[in-house]
């Protein structure tokens, strides 16, 4: 039975590389699979999806206000029958989109896997990620270790000294130079100013 999925994580956790594997579990099979990566998102080229061991895959690039459920359906129209839908950065997904995500589901019958973050820099949830742990058929933690060697559940945006950034855009791309993955009591102890992150000693992550 065809279910909704969200895998969520801080950052830096392997979620692309999870997705990649995904894909490549269903297409080893033979099956037929379309991978969706929000447009803003172009650090490794509009449409790639990349992860920070080297894998990549070509996807599609969509906008915010694009309609997901009618990309999917002009898909199969086109090529025909598909198996699997991959969501990466699926934080960036609108309420509408998330929606339009579980009709693919439930009307299509088509499994839909979305990997996303769970929260922003201010510990705030993201749109995407808010209605997905409202409405996913399931929820699946990848799991990262703070540079503390406790687990890790919130992000951190730094400058180039270390210092956590408080204000500024929700949205704004990045990777480890811009973000570190840390505990709760990290995240409290640098928010308020008691210490600092190099962020290229801390970006190492390991999966457990």
């Amino acid at each position: 039975m065809a279910k909704l999925y969200f895998y969520y994580s801080a950052m830096n956790a392997g979620k692309t590389t999870t997705l990649l594997q995904s894909a490549h579990n269903y297409r080893e099979r033979g099956m037929r699979v379309m991978i969706l990566t929000p447009r803003l998102d172009h650090r490794a080229g509009s449409g790639v999806v990349a992860s920070r061991i080297g894998l990549s895959a070509e996807g599609i690039a969509f906008d915010r206000d694009a309609d997901l459920e009618r990309l999917v359906g002009d898909d199969i129209a086109a090529h025909g029958k598909l198996d699997c839908v991959l969501v990466d950065e699926a934080q960036f997904l609108s309420r509408a989109q998330v929606w339009q995500l579980s009709e693919v589901v439930d009307r299509l019958r088509i499994p839909v896997l979305c990997y996303g973050l769970r929260t922003d820099f201010r510990g705030e949830l993201f749109e995407g990620s808010q209605y997905l742990l409202a409405w996913a058929d399931e929820l699946t933690e990848i799991k990262t270790i703070c540079h503390t060697g406790k687990k890790a559940i919130m992000t951190v945006r730094v400058d180039a000294q270390g210092r956590a950034v408080q204000d500024g855009p929700q949205v704004e791309i990045g990777g480890n130079e811009r973000y570190v993955s840390v505990s709760r009591a990290e995240y409290k102890k640098i928010a308020r100013g008691e210490g600092s992150i190099d962020p290229l000693q801390t970006s190492l992550s390991f999966s457990l």
